[in-house]
């Protein structure tokens, strides 16, 4: 995945926490843990096995 198709779903998921957090759905709190958890995986291996199942549902849907 490169940077100009990532960045939409940085934008699209960083306004859905925003929306949650100030509907207090989800305290602020939590919204940073799950910001750091995103954070921690996306340094691990496992972004690569993410990343290739997020191409696999984009990529049926494009066809």
């Amino acid at each position: 995945m490169t940077e100009e198709q990532a960045l939409p779903m940085v934008l699209f998921f960083g306004l859905v926490t925003v929306l949650l957090v100030r509907s207090r759905e989800v305290p602020w709190w939590v919204a940073v843990l799950i910001g750091l958890f995103g954070l921690y995986l996306g340094q691990t291996p496992a972004v690569f096995m993410i990343s290739e199942l997020v191409n696999w549902v984009f990529s049926r849907f494009a066809a």
